[in-house]
């Protein structure tokens, strides 16, 4: 009797470690990690989840709550250790080292020709990694300026519009204009700087990250991929015009200053108006303005959320399908109006929820034709190359404690380095 009792103790603890699998009644059980963490996000993720048990009853997904601020060190530690979920939500910046590993499923011919014909090519570039495709990205986010509308209003600057955005030296112009004693025209959150600096450089003609003949990458900071760094720099150290003290920021320590009228705009992701609309003081009038505008116009890289498949997973088909059901048009607009973000998906974005003035909803959506896929997108190494090198140079960059000849240095020769590891 306590050799049959140990057994089944140690087959339900088996049972427990495994990714996903077949229960005794035949039912199979994916584990569906979500990063959601917006009360609407939360709620609309695990509404569809049940909405899908509720009419498969076959195929059981069990959700599991994750965190976007331990994600990348929680699946490795996963992965190796097998007990990875099914079902993988991320963002398509932290999938390289993923996918070259050989722990993400190549998606290929798993998903179904309406899910790759609605989304744009450009938006899957952004989970191609050698030949597979790793990931489904639904959810993209572009950098907005989220402006003091009555502060603009009475300073007589013109407005920008998609049609007719600021260039960055129009931008950094208005931005001295609108700055006085205690005011500032602009608050970077730049405690995460790199990927800011790079996707907003590619307005300028950016690219970083030159992938040569033999496949491996370089660094090479050139002109255009200081025009971005050079405003800010300029507007933080020379014109005084960008407050000092919020370069060390993130974004939502940016708003209370915001509110109480110190600056004049903030630049932020989409998202961000979720919580302007939940916590700006009655009266407080607020706007979306798209980024400032280069040589590239309005392009911007962006690294969209994405649904990936765990290699180990045994039941690869049914997640496939249950990836489909979670990203049919309707449901991924659910997702992007819980999220606050856009979704990537063609006909999920001609959703009239989607257009509105109100809460900037249209100026966003305008600017979904331009993103491209993030300068880093397919750099492995990137993780290691934005903390270890590009985050401190362009901290102290931004502050005015080194200056560009030191930036560029640090950039090219330190994160070649850094890379050159990565593509022996």
């Amino acid at each position: 009797m306590r050799t049959r009792l140990l057994a089944l103790v140690l087959l339900l603890l088996l049972a427990g470690c495994s990714s996903g699998g077949t229960r005794d009644d035949g039912r199979i059980t994916l584990r569906f990690q979500s990063l959601a963490w917006q009360e609407e996000s939360v709620k609309a993720n695990k509404q569809l989840v049940k909405e899908w048990n509720a009419t498969h009853p076959d195929v059981r997904v069990e959700y599991v709550q994750g965190s976007w601020d331990s994600v990348h060190d929680q699946l490795l530690t996963a992965f190796e250790g097998g007990e990875a979920p099914d079902i993988i939500h991320d963002a398509s910046d932290d999938l390289a080292d993923f996918a070259y590993g050989g722990y993400l499923a190549d998606l290929t011919g798993l998903l179904p020709a309406r899910l790759k014909s609605d989304i744009p090519q450009r938006s899957w570039e952004t989970t191609t990694f050698g030949d597979g495709v790793h990931g489904v990205p639904f959810l993209q986010e572009p950098r907005v300026l989220i402006a003091n509308a009555t502060w603009l209003r009475k300073s007589g600057v013109r407005i920008p519009a998609p049609e007719k955005p600021w260039s960055w030296a129009e931008f950094r112009r208005i931005t001295e204009r609108l700055s006085g004693p205690g005011k500032y025209g602009v608050a970077w959150p730049l405690k995460e700087p790199v990927s800011a600096t790079l996707n907003l450089s590619l307005s300028a003609g950016g690219r970083l990250f030159h992938r040569g003949a033999d496949g491996k990458v370089t660094v090479r900071f050139g002109t255009a991929d200081q025009v971005v760094p050079r405003t800010v720099h300029a507007q933080a150290t020379m014109d005084h015009s960008a407050s000092p003290t919020t370069l060390g920021s993130g974004g939502s320590d940016t708003l209370p200053g915001f509110f109480a009228g110190r600056y004049a705009m903030v630049p932020l992701g989409f998202s961000y108006r979720q919580q302007i609309v939940q916590q700006a003081p009655k009266g407080f009038e607020w706007q979306v303005l798209p980024a400032p505008a280069g040589a590239g116009g309005l392009t911007q890289g962006v690294s969209p959320q994405t649904l990936s498949i765990a290699e180990d997973c045994p039941h690869k088909k049914e997640a496939a399908e249950f990836l489909d059901f979670f990203l049919r048009p309707p449901n991924m607009v659910r997702l992007a109006l819980g999220d606050w973000m856009l979704p990537t998906g063609t006909e999920a974005l001609k959703d009239p929820a989607l257009h509105r003035t109100k809460d900037g909803w249209a100026t966003g959506t305008a600017l979904a034709g331009h993103l491209r896929p993030a300068p880093a997108q397919s750099v492995r190494g990137y993780p290691e190359w934005k903390d270890k090198v590009a985050t401190p140079a362009l901290q102290e960059y931004y502050s005015g404690a080194i200056g560009i000849g030191e930036l560029r240095r640090r950039l090219e020769e330190d994160g070649t380095l850094v890379l050159a590891r990565y593509q022996r």
